[in-house]
């Protein structure tokens, strides 16, 4: 059986990127797999204030922290689960910044959550998950968010509870 030893995990914050974690968290130990956190910042670019002379600027260093702050607790908790952990972020077009980061990385997998969107969601947004599929050179693991209209499972997980930090 092959095993993947380096896994590309992209995180955006979201519930459904948190779902990839804890399904890798049960195989990464017995599979001695080394685990990459991602987050990557896509550039915000300067917006005008109606009616005014102001701009909003993108303070990239302050989404850089917050990413930071959101990893770290994150790649703490999987070490402490026995599986080795880094983390990066990276700014710039998600898709393009995973697929370079598992390249760097010498990933042999990128796990990622896909969103689910569809029709013109999926044409006005895009999807990340598609684009990085399709030029990734490594295999892709992707989790769909799962819908949020149906009962969750008994048994379910609560979200984040295998890292939580405090």
């Amino acid at each position: 059986m092959y095993s993947h030893k380096r896994v590309l995990v992209a995180l955006d914050g979201s519930a459904s990127s948190d779902a990839v974690l804890q399904f890798l968290m049960e195989i990464a130990g017995p599979l001695d797999m080394r685990v990459l956190l991602l987050r990557v910042l896509e550039p915000i670019p300067p917006m005008a204030v109606e009616g005014t002379r102001h701009f909003v600027v993108d303070d990239v260093e302050a989404r850089r922290r917050e990413s930071e702050e959101y990893l770290a607790p994150i790649a703490a908790a999987v070490r402490a689960r026995g599986v080795d952990a880094a983390w990066e972020v990276r700014l710039g077009h998600p898709a393009e910044e995973i697929v370079a980061a598992a390249g760097e990385a010498g990933a042999d997998l990128i796990a990622m959550a896909t969103h689910g969107r569809t029709g013109l969601g999926r044409l006005v947004f895009g999807s990340v998950a598609e684009s990085v599929l399709r030029h990734a050179l490594v295999p892709v693991f992707l989790i769909r968010q799962p819908d949020r209209t149906a009962p969750a499972p008994k048994a379910a997980v609560p979200e984040r509870a295998w890292w939580s930090v405090g």
